[in-house]
């Protein structure tokens, strides 16, 4: 059975609002989907989505869904080997279904592409930047991120996800005696935010991705560390102030989800 985490405020999956503390004033908007600037689309975390893997999540956030799996390798990369440290690195793909025009699988071309590799490099560095590579010994973390559906927010959805996969894959170490201390020590949220017709806005689906003035994505630790920022001015340069505002608001966002994945790894994984 799945271990299925969302907010309990919510009566369904379909209708899960993870953002609570929106105020009634706010609720109105010229959003497409009818949230409020400062709102979340609904987040689940469906826990051991797959079996085989020794942690694995299908995260939602709204209609983009990615699976995130965490592979344990009784081995590091060869430049590593001696060092007694571990690795945590990530690789990122598009199904072909992910969206309305078929993506190409990306072996046919013989190499991922340029975006494919940006992405999964970002999440390689934030999930290593939580990550205590002396604790995990020498032992790499695969972490694979396949985008069933793509509505906007992939990469930090991936993110989201990536860190529940391996969080549990490390207890599960734990639990089979092969670490003594969790490796990883803190948390790990990611977010999109953008400035539309002046506005900022937080977590953008694709219409309003594409739409967007400024568009930003931006990665925390759950104590509130910066791991990283990418903003870009698709049009006109934006101001430290308007920068301030995608940072708060971002900040607020990742708060929001850090505390759902603190709620659902409170209990262990089951024992594979």
């Amino acid at each position: 059975m799945w271990n299925r985490w969302r907010c309990p405020l919510a009566p369904s999956i379909e209708s899960v609002d993870s953002n609570a503390s929106n105020s009634p004033s706010k609720t109105s908007s010229s959003r497409p989907d009818g949230r409020s600037s400062n709102q979340l689309r609904p987040i689940t975390f469906q826990r051991d989505f797959t079996q085989m893997s020794a942690g694995s999540v299908l995260v939602s956030f709204g209609n983009t869904r990615v699976l995130c799996t965490a592979s344990v390798d009784e081995d590091v990369p060869r430049w590593m080997r001696g060092s007694g440290k571990g690795w945590v690195t990530a690789e990122y793909s598009m199904l072909p279904g992910s969206s309305p025009e078929r993506v190409r699988r990306e072996v046919s071309a013989g190499k991922p592409s340029g975006r494919t590799q940006e992405i999964q490099r970002l999440i390689g560095r934030s999930l290593r930047a939580v990550t205590n590579m002396h604790a995990l010994g020498e032992r790499q973390i695969l972490l694979d991120c396949d985008v069933l559906q793509a509505d906007g927010g992939t990469r930090t959805a991936s993110i989201c996800g990536a860190w529940v996969a391996l969080h549990d894959a490390c207890t599960r170490l734990m639990t089979a005696g092969k670490l003594q201390t969790h490796p990883v020590v803190d948390q790990c949220g990611a977010i999109s935010v953008g400035i539309i017709d002046g506005q900022p806005r937080l977590d953008l689906p694709y219409v309003e991705d594409v739409a967007a003035d400024v568009d930003m994505n931006v990665v925390m630790t759950g104590s509130g560390g910066l791991i990283e920022v990418q903003g870009t001015a698709e049009g006109e340069p934006f101001s430290r102030g308007e920068l301030d505002a995608l940072l708060g608001l971002a900040e607020t966002g990742i708060g929001e989800i850090v505390k759902l994945q603190r709620d659902l790894v409170a209990t262990p994984p089951e024992p594979r």
